[in-house]
């Protein structure tokens, strides 16, 4: 499981250094072999190669006369890119990807569960932030699943 907030830097070539406590598990898990894809929130996520291949295989069964899933499989596997961690624990992400999400130099990089994202510092900020504002604690409105959560 990939938890917490890492704020990085991407160095001149568009690369991203993994945070050292996850590469040991990276590279058990996956070899270091990742898959970056865009998200529709303009930002970045980043699977290990057996996660993403199983997204894969569910978004390509998907019944493609429906126009949101095949919109899905053009944005999701058609933005899919290979990468592989480098010796020293970095990742160059390609251009188009860091386009996309406005990536520079500050990045946030964001533990969930079996992927990461990858935001632009700034965007990650102010999206936090208009997360927290629509929080009303004592109306929320969460499906049933949810009745016997307790944190």
């Amino acid at each position: 499981m990939f938890r917490g907030v890492n704020r990085l830097n991407l160095d001149a070539k568009g690369r991203l250094a993994v945070p050292t406590r996850y590469r040991e598990r990276l590279q058990e898990r996956c070899a270091a072999e990742l898959v970056v894809t865009i998200d529709l929130d303009h930002c970045l996520l980043i699977y290990p190669l057996p996660e993403w291949q199983e997204i894969e295989r569910k978004l390509m069964k998907l019944p493609s006369f429906n126009k949101a899933a095949r919109n899905l499989q053009r944005l999701l596997v058609g933005h899919a890119t290979e990468v592989e961690m480098d010796g020293q624990g970095r990742v160059l992400l390609p251009p188009a990807l860091r386009d996309f999400a406005h990536l520079d130099k500050h990045v946030v990089l964001i533990g969930q569960g079996n992927k990461f994202e990858l935001w632009d510092e700034e965007r990650w900020n102010s999206q936090r932030e208009g997360w927290l504002g629509e929080v009303d604690l004592n109306n929320l409105d969460l499906p049933a699943e949810f009745d016997t959560f307790s944190i």
